[in-house]
């Protein structure tokens, strides 16, 4: 049983020096009640420090032998390592408080400071282990390095202020302190700032989202909107675009991640599709085997021929499409497929002797009783029987 702390006298530093001879006293007293049970909790606090202490450094030494910072092993080495000193001293110590039954005011200050400790610590290994996953989902993002430090500079600071503020509010909780107060200015606070630069915030947060979710790299060509370009740099407000005109195209983040993207670069193949129109006095019998010879073409190119056949009847055309693949994903290669197969048609076609028809129009004119005014084409049957008479 702890002595009652006796009247402190007016004196500041009396009080003082009667107060540390009391603590003194009790300390004292306390040692000599329990001088077994606190020898046993002194070894097994020890040997709790050497443990942490060894499992610190054990960790230390496979985090720096680690070649990938990105596995889970690493991240877990390194989340060790960060143990502090404070934290094992605390740990061994609170051992000590918890085995040998410690005066009051002595247990109520390690029990405090053991709080601290343990917060404080997990804090940190939280951030440890929050930052290695944020690496380890980054690690083939292929991003940038500049845009890749910026971006874990800010995750960082964003990942430290939350879990320290969080930290800091249980702390205070377990000192007795009415914390409520705090968190609601904090919270008031958080919606003002956050209001006032949400469009800072949402570009931000686009940035991280574009460098860890990967829809694009840099040197991958993208199409928006009816904007085409290759992506020059991904910075933490805008993304800076180089047009295939030349020009500069200048983009906020957030924007950009609000439209439909197409990343042309992934592509796995290119397909291309031709319109071809023939007259329409061609043969049926040649409009038949157009398929095949479109066939034959694309193959003997190296392209893979997906469909083609008849398409429409056009004011002035018969009208056939054709729809072949090029598997590259280089826009050039398809550029040279496409090419020689247009080409390939045109040789082909001038051969077998079809036509290939462009806009044209007949004019008829007519007398006021109907009949044909020439010039006029002569009807085939009149034709014919002239050319007999003849």
């Amino acid at each position: 049983m702890t002595a009652p702390l006796p009247k402190m006298p007016d004196d500041p530093i009396v009080a003082i020096s009667a107060r540390l001879t009391y603590y003194a006293d009790v300390v004292s007293e306390w040692v000599r009640g329990n001088i077994a049970e606190l020898t046993v909790a002194v070894i097994a606090a020890t040997l709790v420090y050497l443990l942490l202490s060894w499992l610190k450094r054990r960790a230390a030494r496979i985090a720096r032998d680690s070649e990938d910072r990105s596995a889970m092993k690493s991240i877990i080495a390194r989340t060790l390592a960060r143990t502090g000193k404070f934290f094992r001293i605390m740990a061994a110590v609170e051992l000590v408080n918890g085995y040998a039954n410690a005066p009051t005011p002595l247990a109520r200050t390690i029990d405090v400071l053991f709080t601290i400790a343990v917060v404080l610590q997990v804090a940190i290994w939280l951030r440890e282990v929050i930052i290695g996953l944020i690496e380890r989902r980054a690690s083939d993002s292929g991003s940038e390095h500049e845009a890749m430090q910026r971006a874990m500079v800010l995750s960082r600071l964003l990942v430290s202020f939350a879990l320290f503020a969080i930290a800091a509010i249980v702390i205070l909780d377990n000192l007795g302190v009415n914390v409520t107060g705090l968190i609601a200015g904090l919270g008031v606070g958080g919606i003002a700032i956050g209001l006032a630069a949400q469009g800072i915030f949402s570009d931000l947060f686009a940035a991280m989202s574009i460098i860890f979710d990967r829809p694009f790299k840099r040197g991958d060509t993208i199409t928006y909107d009816t904007t085409t370009a290759r992506v020059e740099r991904i910075g933490m407000k805008s993304t800076r675009l180089r047009a295939l005109t030349g020009e500069e195209k200048i983009i906020s983040n957030s924007k950009l991640l609000e439209k439909e993207i197409t990343n042309n670069t992934k592509s796995v193949y290119r397909r291309v599709t031709f319109l071809i129109s023939l007259v329409y006095h061609t043969p049926v019998e040649v409009t038949q085997r157009v398929p095949d010879l479109l066939r034959e073409i694309v193959e003997a190119e190296g392209a893979d021929f997906i469909r083609g056949g008849f398409h429409t009847f056009a004011p002035s055309s018969l009208d056939f499409q054709l729809v072949f693949d090029v598997q590259s994903e280089d826009v050039d290669e398809m550029f040279k497929a496409r090419h020689a197969i247009g080409l390939g048609i045109a040789k082909r076609f001038a051969e077998e002797g079809i036509e290939f028809a462009y806009p044209t129009q007949t004019t008829y004119t007519a007398a006021p009783d109907g009949t044909l005014v020439m010039p006029y084409a002569e009807p085939q049957k009149a034709a014919s029987a002239q050319r007999k008479k003849g």
